[in-house]
C-alpha cells in the first residue's frame, strides 16, 4: 500500500521556472510572444543562454553556439541578456517559495528546492501545494510559469518538475519512485551528461531501470565512484535533505570574445573587467573568498584553467586582478583564445571574519570601489567604466554567473 502523504519521511518540491530569460523578455515586450526568441549576444562567438519554447522544435537550446542556432532557426530574434532584471525577477520568485516553507535551496536564479515537509497539514494535499505555488509565481511575476515536480527526495523532485515542461506539476508519491523512473531514459538522471550517457550506453545500459537492475559492485568497477552513486538514484535512493542556507560555492565571470585573443595585454584588459564584476558581487552578497581562478578556452574549444589560494580572503577587484595577472604566467598555451574568465571559490562570509584588519592592506581601494558600488546601483552600472573599456568599445560579459549552480540550464 502507498503511504499517505502524511507518513512521507520528506516532502520536497523542485520549482523550475520555464525558459526564465526568454520569458523574462517576452513578458516585458509583447511583440515577441509567440515568436522564436534566442536570449544571447547578437555576434556570433557567444552561446544560447535561453532558447523561448517557440524555438526549440528547431533544436536549439541552451549553451548551443549562436551561430549553430541561428543557422538551425534563421527566423528567431536575438535578445541580449539583461541580468539585472533576471535577477529582481529571482528574487520574487524566491520569495513566493520562501511564503510555503521557511527551507528554501536555491541553485540558480530561476530554481529552488522547497522542504514542504508537513505542509499538506496547512496546505491541503500535494496537489494543491503545487498548484497553489504555481498561481502564486504567475500572480507574483505577472504571468510567468513555473514547472513543480514534488516527492520524497530530491533527485526524484527534480526529475519530476521537468518532466511536463513548461508549465507542469508532476507528484511522484513515496514509495514509487523507483518505478516510475524505470522507463526514463538514462540522461535524465541528474549529472549524467553526454560523455557518462555514452558511457552508460556502451555498456547497454538505457533506462534508469537498466541501472536500478544493474549489480552496484559491477557498475562501480566500470564507472567508478559514480557507479554506486547512479545506482542509488536509479533506485529512488536519495539522503540529501534541502540546505535552507546553501553557501555559495563559487563567483565567476567569463566572456566568450567577438574576436580571439593573442596578446597578453589584451587577456589581461578581460581579466581586469571580470575582477571588477565578481568583487562587486561578493561584496553584494557579503563573501570574501581565498581562491582564485582563471579561465580560458581556445579556438579549438579547449578549456584551461588554473588557480591560487591566497592566505588571507578579499573582496577587492585589484587584489583579484593581481592575483589572476600572476596565475596567467602558468598557462603554456599562449593562445589564440576565444574565452577569458575570472571566478573566485572557497568563500566565506564576510561577517565570520574576526580580524578585520586582515583587510587593512586593500582597505582604501576596498571603500573607493564600494563608493563606486553605490553609484551604480544609483545611476546604473554604465555610469562608471573603466578608461579603456570605452576605447575598445567594450560590451558587457555575455556568459556572467554564479558557478556551481545551473544558471544556463534554463529549461
Amino acid at each position: 500500500m502507498v503511504a499517505a502523504e502524511t507518513d512521507w519521511p520528506r516532502t520536497i518540491a523542485h520549482a523550475d521556472m520555464d525558459a526564465f530569460y526568454a520569458a523574462i523578455e517576452q513578458l516585458d515586450d509583447p511583440s515577441l510572444r509567440g515568436r522564436p526568441v534566442l536570449v544571447g549576444p547578437r555576434g556570433g562567438r557567444g552561446v544560447v543562454l535561453t532558447a523561448s519554447y517557440e524555438a526549440r522544435p528547431f533544436r536549439v537550446g541552451s549553451a548551443m553556439p549562436m551561430a549553430k542556432a541561428r543557422r538551425l532557426c534563421p527566423t528567431a530574434i536575438i535578445v541580449p541578456p539583461r541580468f539585472e532584471r533576471y535577477k529582481d525577477v529571482s528574487r520574487t520568485i524566491m520569495n513566493v517559495f520562501s511564503d510555503f516553507s521557511p527551507t528554501i535551496e536555491a541553485i540558480s536564479l530561476d530554481e529552488a528546492f522547497i522542504d514542504l515537509t508537513g505542509t499538506s497539514l496547512l496546505l491541503g494535499n500535494y496537489y494543491d501545494v503545487g498548484r497553489k505555488l504555481k498561481e502564486a509565481v504567475r500572480e507574483a511575476t505577472g504571468g510567468l510559469t513555473v514547472s513543480v515536480g514534488i516527492s520524497s527526495t530530491k533527485h526524484v523532485a527534480k526529475v519530476a518538475s521537468a518532466f511536463q515542461k513548461p508549465d507542469g506539476l508532476t507528484i511522484v508519491k513515496h514509495g514509487e519512485a523507483k518505478v516510475w523512473l524505470a522507463p526514463l531514459p538514462v540522461s535524465r538522471l541528474w549529472g549524467v551528461g553526454p560523455k557518462t550517457e555514452a558511457r552508460l550506453h556502451e555498456r547497454r545500459l538505457y533506462t534508469i531501470g537498466d541501472v536500478a537492475s544493474c549489480n552496484p559492485d559491477w557498475l562501480t568497477r566500470e564507472l567508478g565512484n559514480v557507479g554506486q552513486h547512479l545506482y542509488s538514484l536509479a533506485n529512488g535512493q536519495d539522503a540529501r535533505a534541502v540546505e535552507g542556507r546553501k553557501r555559495s560555492r563559487s563567483i565567476a565571470s567569463e566572456r566568450t570574445l567577438e574576436r580571439d585573443v593573442y596578446d597578453k595585454a589584451d587577456i589581461e584588459r578581460h581579466l581586469k573587467r571580470a575582477a571588477d564584476d565578481v568583487a562587486k558581487r561578493l561584496r553584494g552578497k557579503g563573501f570574501v573568498a581565498f581562491g582564485v581562478t582563471v579561465k580560458l578556452k581556445t579556438r579549438e574549444f579547449k578549456v584551461l584553467s588554473r588557480q591560487h589560494r591566497r592566505q588571507q580572503p578579499t573582496d577587492v577587484a585589484e587584489e583579484l586582478y593581481n592575483d589572476a595577472a600572476l596565475i596567467l604566467d602558468k598557462f603554456e598555451c599562449r593562445g589564440p583564445f576565444r574565452l577569458v574568465g575570472l571566478g573566485v571559490y572557497d568563500l566565506i562570509a564576510r561577517n565570520e571574519i574576526s580580524q578585520m584588519d586582515l583587510f587593512s592592506s586593500g582597505g582604501q581601494r576596498r571603500k573607493l570601489e564600494v563608493a563606486i558600488d553605490s553609484l551604480k546601483e544609483r545611476f546604473g552600472s554604465d555610469v562608471v567604466r573603466r578608461g579603456d573599456d570605452i576605447e575598445s568599445g567594450y560590451e558587457p560579459p555575455n556568459l556572467d554567473f554564479l558557478s556551481g549552480d545551473d544558471d544556463f540550464d534554463d529549461a
